[in-house]
């Protein structure tokens, strides 16, 4: 799907802000019926502009969680290396976020670990092994102070 009309980014906006809402709630929302919002949203997934669902976690236990900020290096910036790098880090769950980067890094990306010690692991068995990785900088958060489920609004 190449162009999204009002109607499809309506519906990403919809389920960005509640992705668990029933088709009937998203098609009252967008002013569809129900087998037609069906549809669009079918498309949408199909297409990959939908890529998947998420929850966002809260609580004691996600709270203790150890959440590193991983600036990447790679050896060289060509499109065979990013690639490469790009498929291996799709591997690893540990990795939640990755982003290719402006500035002093090629790429940005978040990871979660229970403590210091998997982080360690984390490091060692994962991220010094990616391919074409010249030098890792890593930053740990002290505590969240904001997680947003969907986009900010331009004005």
């Amino acid at each position: 799907m190449s162009l999204l009309d009002a109607i499809d980014r309506n519906i990403i906006r919809c389920l960005r802000r509640d992705g668990r809402m029933t088709n009937s709630q998203l098609a009252a929302e967008v002013g569809l019926s129900p087998s037609a919002c069906l549809r669009r949203v079918q498309i949408l997934e199909e297409s990959g502009v939908i890529r998947g669902y998420t929850a966002i976690v809260g609580g004691l236990e996600a709270e203790d969680r150890l959440v590193a900020i991983v600036q990447i290096t790679l050896e060289r910036q060509t499109e065979e290396y990013l690639n490469r790098f790009e498929e291996a880090v799709r591997k690893y769950p540990e990795i939640q976020e990755c982003y290719l980067m402006t500035g002093d890094a090629d790429y940005i990306l978040r990871a979660e670990a229970q403590n210091a010690a998997a982080y360690e692991t984390i490091h060692k068995e994962i991220l010094s092994r990616l391919p074409g990785v010249s030098r890792i900088h890593s930053s740990f958060a002290i505590r969240s102070v904001l997680q947003s489920k969907a986009p900010a609004r331009s004005k």
